[in-house]
């Protein structure tokens, strides 16, 4: 069996818990972080266009540097959590075709939610929602913090509720 752990920076004790508890002990297990490239691409072209100038290189290590070596560190966090040997994946570029990628050939994918916490479609982010969509695998959902005690509060702006 290959399990896929999607490490992010909020939700990750979540996904590693319940891999230690569900994942078999001889598993192969790979421990993913996705650093998006989209706030790099952002902020390289802010300083670019600063009232049409170039500013001098901003001191100190460029953000990728600095993603890379945060990225690093919270997979090295992640398997001291699991117990147990690891292979860290850590990858840069879109997030959600990142980890779908990253799932080939994988058996389980372990996600956490991370959108609104009370039930309903927006308790899964963007990126989560299409990799729950796509992956070719079996994706264990789990709540990050307290799950919804029951059915969502309907939301007065759409009208009546729809039937199922």
């Amino acid at each position: 069996m290959r399990a896929v752990v999607w490490i992010t920076e909020s939700t990750w004790e979540e996904c590693v818990d319940r891999a230690r508890e569900l994942v078999p002990g001889d598993a192969e297990v790979t421990l993913l972080h996705v650093s998006p490239t989209d706030v790099e691409d952002v902020a390289a072209r802010g300083a670019a266009r600063l009232l049409g100038r170039r500013p001098p290189p901003a001191p100190g290590p460029p953000l990728r540097a600095i993603a890379a070596g945060e990225a690093q560190a919270l997979l090295e966090s992640a398997q001291s959590r699991l117990g147990r040997a690891a292979e860290l994946d850590s990858r840069r570029g879109r997030v959600e075709r990142e980890v779908v990628e990253a799932c080939a050939g994988a058996d389980l994918l372990v996600v956490a939610r991370d959108g609104e916490l009370r039930a309903g479609p927006k308790s899964l982010g963007s990126h989560t929602r299409f990799v729950v969509d796509h992956a070719r695998c079996q994706v264990l959902l789990v709540w990050a913090g307290e799950p919804a005690a029951g059915p969502p509060e309907p939301d007065r702006r759409d009208g009546p509720p729809r039937p199922h």
